[in-house]
């Protein structure tokens, strides 16, 4: 029976290679190559003993908590310490969505496109094709673990040595493993590829605010998400393995649970079906601007709350925030006074370019659509009737820029009426205001750069997301690592004014509006020209 239901596995997972080997080798090769830098960087990165301890200090604050995950090793922050702490939670993101996009293409995307059909016309097991993924997947988190951690330990720094590594590697495989096993059963779960993806990404983003929340105040809950855990591991300084072990049989547990529905339900069928529409569309989704609101509409939804939720957790610890600066005096040195200014509101800088980095992903999605739906040969349909090209791209464009705006108020909303609940002296509405919403025009720059992309270069639009990812690297992490100026200047975050530690800054604000509308206006001129199909 076994052998029926599993029959050709191998011979699939081999096809599974075949078709991904350059994907997944820039995947591999990017994770590797990214934690190689970050521990080459930390060489040489603080000159003397006080300066490591300065920056311990300031770990243990509840907003770096709340980023990167608890402090450990803070009594003596050697390179070891630094790399697990404030490097572990980042890749362990980049290689859960790597594991999402990846299982999500090869499992319900291509049973939505018929390819499974076609395979299952063949001899092939019932099994075979989640099988031959999850195995592909196997191998790839395996080798993520085994060249990190070989490829770490063959820098050469005294205190990452090669358990340390090797269990650094192993979280992040153990993050891979899980996460490739949950959207291998929301692909039982949802009865499209659109619906796997928004699914995963939302238990992602539970499990990053479940590890945040948890880390500042509740032990159980951190422990709780996935995240949390192989934050536990303490590498370099205690490496514990039980907190890598534990995702990964969580996600064998899952893995099964996912095959015993593969083999229940139908093919293009779900557990989770989509309603039956409406006999007549309302004169809004008549609209090319009401039929993009309706694809992406459960999308924006999830990403609404999602937002509000995270500024929510963000401003739930500024009541703690304002105890601990009070009781630093290495803190109150660092962050020097400035006048009219409280050491929160200095803080609040760095809390809102994490933040408005966050709220551009859900704009690029739905400006992306575009091209998604350009692939299933859906906007042709569209074009033949009396609808302009400028209109169906202007539709998903003024989609984008709203959401834009959306995203980033609720989030700072959020993290205001937080902050408000458990700080004596609350910030000013205003103040948060004026932080988050300065970001909008580098956001519009991204959003300016898909749109280019799909207008005049649609074959390489999945290199924003590469742009947001380095973008993300150098703003986020620029300043821990001293990275050089002229890297975060290729970011447009990185000339956004820090309000409200800087002063506004109208002319830059207005150079980077005005690159967005270049961008902008380029690639809607490339999208009239070039060939719908191609």
């Amino acid at each position: 029976m076994a052998n029926q239901l599993f029959s050709r596995t191998g011979r699939l997972s081999r096809f599974v290679l075949r078709r991904d080997r350059i994907r997944l080798s820039v995947w591999i090769a990017a994770i590797v190559l990214l934690n190689l830098m970050t521990a080459a960087s930390f060489t040489g990165l603080y000159m003397s003993e006080e300066e490591q301890q300065a920056m311990a200090g300031t770990m243990e604050n509840p907003a770096m908590t709340a980023m990167v995950g608890p402090g450990y090793g803070l009594d003596n922050y050697h390179e070891g310490a630094m790399m697990g702490h404030q490097m572990l939670l980042f890749m362990a993101v980049v290689t859960a969505i790597m594991n999402i996009l990846l299982v999500a293409r090869h499992t319900r995307t291509d049973e939505e496109e018929v390819r499974v059909e076609l395979v299952r016309s063949l001899p092939v097991g019932r099994l075979s094709t989640l099988a031959s993924t999850l195995i592909v997947m196997t191998g790839v988190n395996v080798a993520v673990a085994l060249l990190t951690g070989f490829s770490l330990a063959a820098v050469g720094i005294d205190s990452i040595d090669l358990t340390g590594s090797l269990l650094f590697g192993a979280a992040l495989g153990a993050a891979g493993l899980f996460f490739a096993a949950v959207t291998a059963l929301f692909a039982q779960l949802s009865d499209n590829g659109r619906g796997t993806v928004g699914f995963s990404f939302t238990v992602l983003g539970v499990a990053y605010l479940l590890r945040a929340i948890g880390d500042v105040g509740s032990e159980p809950l951190a422990l709780a998400s996935p995240l949390g855990l192989i934050l536990r591991t303490e590498v370099y300084v205690n490496n514990y393995w039980w907190p890598a072990i534990v995702p990964a049989l969580i996600a064998v547990v899952i893995t099964g649970l996912a095959l015993y529905l593969n083999l229940r339900r139908d093919l293009d069928a779900g557990f989770l079906p989509a309603r039956a529409g409406k006999k007549h569309a309302s004169a809004f989704l008549q609209s090319p601007f009401g039929l993009s609101v309706r694809l992406q509409r459960t999308s924006l939804i999830a990403w609404a709350v999602g937002m509000f939720v995270l500024g929510v957790s963000y401003g739930s610890v500024m009541g703690d925030l304002e105890m601990f600066f009070e009781s630093s005096d290495m803190m109150r040195e660092i962050l020097a006074p400035e006048s009219g200014l409280s050491l929160t509101e200095q803080y609040l800088t760095m809390l809102m370019a994490v933040i408005a980095m966050i709220c551009t992903i859900p704009p690029l999605m739905m400006m992306l659509k575009l091209k998604g739906e350009e692939r299933k040969e859906r906007i042709g349909h569209l074009l033949t009737r009396v609808v302009s090209r400028t209109r169906v791209m202007g539709s998903y464009f003024v989609l984008a820029i709203l959401t834009s705006i959306v995203m980033l108020f609720l989030a700072m909303f959020g993290l205001w009426s937080a902050a408000a609940g458990v700080m004596d002296d609350p910030l000013a509405f205003g103040v948060v205001f004026e932080a988050a919403m300065v970001y909008l025009p580098a956001v519009w720059i991204m959003i300016g750069a898909a749109v280019l992309l799909i207008g005049v270069f649609p074959k390489l639009t999945g290199l924003i997301w590469a742009y947001l990812a380095y973008t993300f690297l150098v703003v986020y992490l620029g300043e821990l690592l001293q990275f050089p100026e002229w890297l975060k200047n290729m970011s447009p975050f990185g000339h956004v004014p820090q309000l409200p530690v800087d002063e506004m800054n109208f002319a830059a604000l207005a150079l980077l509006t005005g690159i967005a509308a270049v961008l902008i206006i380029t690639g809607f001129t490339g999208y009239n020209r070039r060939d719908v199909s191609e």
